[in-house]
C-alpha cells in the first residue's frame, strides 16, 4: 500500500516527519518498505508564461519563445508542438540540474540564443508521459518555483500489509492507525450518506446470491464530460505509481486508494435493458476484459451482467463492452462487497490480478460500500459536471453484523505485564475506532468495527491494546524456567557424534531429497522380493523421478559422486545421515535412521606424489572408517567377511570385497566396494567404496566404560611373527585369538603385512603380526618374552592350521 504524507494529512492533523510516521507504523505491525521523496530536486525550475512565439529562422521544427518569468523575460528555443502564446508552463533556468544529472546552460541553438529549457513532465521526473511541454493552470504566477506551485514537496511511504489487515489498504485506514498512536481522530471525506431505496430509478439491480455478493450499491450520473483530471488528482495517483487516464477512471482509482473500496464505472448507454444482474457465469459465455484479452468463463465465476450478457468480471476487471470512453455521457457507478474466496478463485483461474482483486481477496468493509460510492459521486459531480440522479440501489441482504467480544482487564494486564486501568484499555481501543462498552468494574463489551475482519477473540483485542500502547513499552521479564535438564534422545546424540567423527576424517555431509525414482532399485540390482523394493508411493509427486520415498541412502550418494566426477573432482568422501522409509500393511511407514558413506579417489589427495599421493583408496579405508566410528562411540564390534549373506543382501557390491559389521551379535551393516555394473548404471567411471550402517541399532548399544590405567613405568618389548595360513582365515580372527589367549604380558597385537605370491603356496597367505609385550612390575628379558612368544606361535599354528614362515 502506497500513500503520500500530504495525502495522509488531509485526514488527520499531524506535523510529524515522514520517518517518524514510518517508525510508528512499523511499531504498529505495519512494516514500512520505503519512505522516499516523491519528486526530484527541481531547484531552478519555475512557472513561466509564453508571451509570444515566432518561427526559428534556421529550423522548421523549432520556434522562438518570449517567456515571462516574473521580474524578467527570457528568449528560449523550443521544439514542442504545443508551444503557443499564452501557455503557462515550466522553465528550467540556467544553472538548474535536471533529474538526468545534466545542468542547464545558456546555449546557441541553430544560431539563436536560448536561456533555459521549457520542460515536459517526463523531463522533470513528474510523469512518464511526454506529449509536449507542461500545460499548467493559467492563473499560476510566473516566476513561482514549480515545486511550490504544484505542491511537489511530498514523501511517498510504502507499507507491506499482512493478509489479515485489508483495512489498511487505504489512506483512511493508515490515518486511523496513526491517529490511534497520537491520540487524534480522522476527518472522513463523507459524513452523511443518503438513503438509497431503489425506487423510481431508470435502472435496476438484481443479486442472485447473497453469499457471493453481500452488498451491492449503484448510482447513475448523467451528462458527464469525459476529460483529463485536475492536477491535484493526477498528482495523487502519480505519486503512488498509478497512471491518470480520465476524470471518471481517475476518480474511481482515487476513491479506491482513499477508502480501500474498489469501484467500477459502466457506460450506462451500453447496458442492455438498463439492468445490472450479479450472477454466476453460464456455460459457454465469454468476455473480453479491459486489457483486450478474451476469457472463457465458467459457472464458478461471479459476473456482473446486463439484461443480455456479462459486462464485467465481478471484483476483478470490467468488460470492454461497457467501457467508459471519450463519448460516454451517462455513468452507472458500482460499489460492492464480494465473497473474498470467490474473487481469489476466479482471479487465479483467469490469471488476472488487479488493485481491485487485491482488496476483494482480503475482504472489504461492507459498511464502507455506500460511503465510497457517495464520495465518488460527489467528485464526479464536481470534476466531470455530472447530474446525479436522485436515489440509487443499496442491496445489503448478505451483510452480517460483527459479534461483541468480552474483554477482561485482569486478563489483559496478565498477558501484557502492564498495570493498565480499564479506562486506559478502553481509550486504546476507541482510538482506532473500536467500540467499547463497560460491563462492570473490570470488563468491557467490545464490538469490532466492520472493517476489522481480523478481530474475532479476546486475545485479538489484547493484541490491539499492545499495539496502540506500544510494544516497546511492554516490560521485559525473564521467563521462569525450572532448572532441569531435558532428557537427551540417544539417536539424536549418535547422529551428531557420527557427523563429527566423519567430518574429522575428511568427509563432507550430503543432504539429499527423500523423494527418489523407483529405477534406483533396478540400478542396485535388488531382487524382486527384496524389502527395499517395497516403497512408499507419493500421491502427487513433483516429478516422475521423485515419485517414491527412498529405502536406502546409497543411490543418492552415488549420484552425488557422479556429479562431483563430472566437475573434475575425483577425490570424494561423502556421507549422509537420514531416514529411509519402509511401508507397513497399515498405518504410517517405518522410518529408521541410517548412515551411508561413499569414498572414491586417492587416499591422500593432499600429499605429494612421491609420498603416496597417488595411492588409491581400497576396502581397508572404509573398514578403517567403521572401526573409527565404533571406537569413538566405545562399542566393541566385529568386522568379518560373510560371503553368503553379502551375496543376498548386497547385489550391488563387488563379490569378495564386502565386510559385515556386527556388534553383540546384531547386524549393524556393511562396508565394501561397489560392483562395476552398479557404478556403470549410475554413471560413475572410477572405483568407489561404501559404508551402510543402521543408526537405530548403533544408538541402542551399550558403550564400553572408560577405565583409568596407570601409566607404565617399564619399557615394552616388540616381537614379530609371520604365519602362513589358509587364504579364508580372517586376519581379524587371528588378532582376536592372540588378545583372547589370556597371556598377561601381551599389551597389543597388530598386523603389519599380508602377502600372497612368490614362495607362498597357492590358496594360502602370509600374515605378519607384531606383538607388544610389557610387564607392569619389572623389565622383561629376552628369555621370558621368548617363552611366551613361542607359546603364541604354537597356539596360532594349531588353531589356524598354519606354519611359521621362514625368513
Amino acid at each position: 500500500m502506497k500513500f503520500t504524507l500530504n495525502w495522509l494529512r488531509e485526514y488527520i492533523d499531524t506535523d510529524m516527519e515522514p520517518t517518524r510516521i514510518a517508525e510508528h507504523l512499523t511499531m504498529l505491525g505495519l512494516e514500512v518498505d520505503a519512505c522516499v521523496p516523491c519528486y526530484p530536486d527541481l531547484t531552478g525550475v519555475v512557472v513561466a508564461r509564453i508571451d509570444s512565439v515566432s518561427p526559428h529562422p534556421n529550423a522548421d521544427k523549432l520556434v522562438l519563445c518570449d517567456v515571462n518569468v516574473g521580474q524578467e523575460r527570457k528568449r528560449v528555443v523550443c521544439g514542442a508542438p504545443n508551444a503557443r502564446a499564452g501557455l503557462v508552463t515550466a522553465l528550467a533556468l540556467p544553472g538548474a540540474v535536471m533529474p538526468g544529472g545534466f545542468t542547464i546552460k545558456p546555449a546557441k541553438i541553430r544560431g539563436e540564443e536560448s536561456y533555459g529549457m521549457l520542460c515536459s513532465a517526463k523531463e522533470l521526473g513528474i510523469t512518464e508521459d511526454q506529449i509536449g511541454i507542461m500545460e499548467l493552470a493559467a492563473d499560476l504566477q510566473p516566476g513561482l518555483p514549480l515545486t511550490e506551485a504544484l505542491g511537489l514537496v511530498d514523501t511517498m511511504i510504502e507499507v507491506d500489509l499482512t493478509p489479515n489487515r485489508p483495512d489498511c489498504a487505504s489512506v483512511l485506514g493508515i490515518a486511523r492507525e496513526v491517529g490511534g498512536v497520537i491520540g487524534k481522530r480522522i476527518r472522513p471525506p463523507v459524513e452523511t450518506i443518503p438513503a438509497l431505496t431503489g425506487e423510481n430509478l431508470p435502472f435496476s439491480v438484481a443479486v442472485e446470491s447473497a453469499a457471493d455478493c453481500p452488498r451491492y450499491a449503484a448510482r447513475l450520473i448523467k451528462n458527464v464530460k469525459i476529460g483529463p483530471s485536475p492536477w491535484w488528482l493526477q498528482q495523487r495517483l502519480l505519486a503512488v505509481g498509478m497512471r491518470p487516464i480520465s476524470n471518471i477512471v481517475d476518480i474511481t482509482n482515487f476513491v479506491m486508494l482513499e477508502y480501500g473500496q474498489p469501484l467500477h464505472a459502466f457506460d450506462f448507454s451500453k447496458l442492455a435493458g438498463g439492468r445490472i444482474v450479479v450472477r454466476r457465469a453460464k456455460s459457454g459465455e465469454k468476455l473480453v476484459t479491459l486489457d483486450g484479452v478474451e476469457h472463457q468463463i465458467d459457472s464458478e465465476m461471479l459476473m456482473i451482467c446486463d439484461a443480455e450478457k456479462p459486462v464485467a468480471v465481478a471484483g476483478i476487471m470490467g468488460g470492454a463492452n461497457s467501457e467508459v470512453d471519450a463519448q460516454s455521457t451517462d455513468i452507472l457507478l458500482e460499489s460492492a462487497c464480494f465473497s473474498a474466496i470467490g474473487i481469489r478463485r476466479t482471479a487465479g483461474r483467469l490469471n488476472l490480478s488487479t488493485e481491485a482483486s487485491y482488496r476483494f481477496e482480503r475482504g472489504v468493509d461492507p459498511q464502507g460500500v455506500p460511503k465510497a460510492l457517495e464520495r465518488a459521486v460527489q467528485l464526479i459531480a464536481l470534476l466531470a459536471g455530472g447530474e446525479v440522479v436522485a436515489g440509487g440501489v443499496d442491496y445489503s441482504d448478505g451483510v452480517i453484523a460483527p459479534s461483541p467480544i468480552t474483554l477482561r482487564g485482569e486478563r489483559t494486564r496478565a498477558l501484557l505485564g502492564m498495570e493498565l486501568t480499564l479506562a486506559q484499555i478502553g481509550d486504546a481501543l476507541t482510538g482506532i475506532e473500536i467500540g467499547v462498552e463497560k460491563i462492570d468494574a473490570d470488563t468491557l463489551r467490545v464490538t469490532p468495527p466492520s472493517f476489522r475482519v481480523d478481530l474475532e477473540r479476546e486475545i485479538d483485542l489484547i493484541e490491539e491494546v499492545a499495539r496502540v500502547v506500544g510494544y516497546n513499552l511492554l516490560p521485559t521479564t525473564l521467563p521462569m524456567v525450572p532448572m532441569i535438564f531435558a532428557e537427551q534422545d540417544p539417536l539424536r546424540e549418535v547422529r551428531q557424534k557420527v557427523a563429527r567423527i566423519l567430518t574429522a576424517l575428511g568427509f563432507y555431509e550430503a543432504i539429499n531429497y527423500s523423494f527418489v525414482t523407483p529405477q534406483h532399485c533396478d540400478l542396485l540390482g535388488l531382487g524382486a522380493d527384496d524389502a527395499r523394493r517395497q516403497s512408499v508411493h507419493l500421491l502427487n509427486p513433483l516429478a516422475e523421478d521423485q515419485s517414491v520415498l527412498r529405502t536406502t541412502l546409497l543411490p543418492g550418494l552415488l549420484e552425488n559422486l557422479r556429479r562431483n566426477l563430472n566437475h573434475q573432482n575425483h577425490d570424494v568422501r561423502l556421507f549422509e545421515v537420514g531416514k529411509v522409509f519402509h511401508p507397513k500393511e497399515s498405518g504410517q511407514p517405518n522410518e529408521p535412521f541410517r548412515l551411508a558413506a561413499v569414498v572414491s579417489g586417492r587416499r591422500n589427495p593432499g600429499a605429494p606424489v612421491l609420498h603416496a599421493g597417488e595411492t588409491p583408496v581400497d576396502i581397508f579405508d572404509v573398514k578403517g572408517v567403521v572401526e573409527q566410528i565404533l571406537k569413538s562411540l566405545r562399542c566393541i564390534g566385529t568386522i568379518t567377511r560373510e560371503t553368503d549373506v553379502v551375496r543376498q543382501e548386497l547385489p550391488f557390491a563387488e563379490s569378495g570385497s564386502v565386510l559385515t559389521v556386527r556388534v553383540e551379535e546384531q547386524l549393524l551393516g556393511w562396508c565394501g566396494a561397489f560392483s562395476q555394473k552398479t557404478l556403470k548404471g549410475f554413471g560413475v567411471k572410477q572405483q568407489a567404496f561404501f559404508v551402510d550402517l543402521d543408526l537405530g541399532i548403533l544408538s541402542s548399544l551399550p558403550t564400553q566404560a572408560k577405565s583409568f590405567a596407570v601409566l607404565p613405568k617399564f619399557p615394552f618389548v616388540k616381537w614379530d611373527m609371520a604365519l602362513i595360513v589358509p587364504e579364508p582365515v580372517a586376519a581379524g580372527e587371528m588378532l582376536s585369538a592372540i588378545h583372547g589367549c589370556g597371556e598377561k604380558l601381551i599389551e597389543k597385537a597388530e598386523i603389519f603385512d599380508v602377502f600372497q605370491g612368490k614362495n607362498i603356496e597357492a590358496g594360502k597367505k602370509s600374515v605378519a603380526i607384531s606383538i607388544t609385550y610389557r610387564a607392569l612390575e619389572r623389565t622383561l628379558d629376552d628369555e621370558t618374552v621368548g617363552k611366551v612368544h613361542q607359546k603364541i606361535i604354537e597356539m596360532m599354528i594349531s588353531r589356524f592350521n598354519g606354519q611359521l614362515r621362514e625368513a
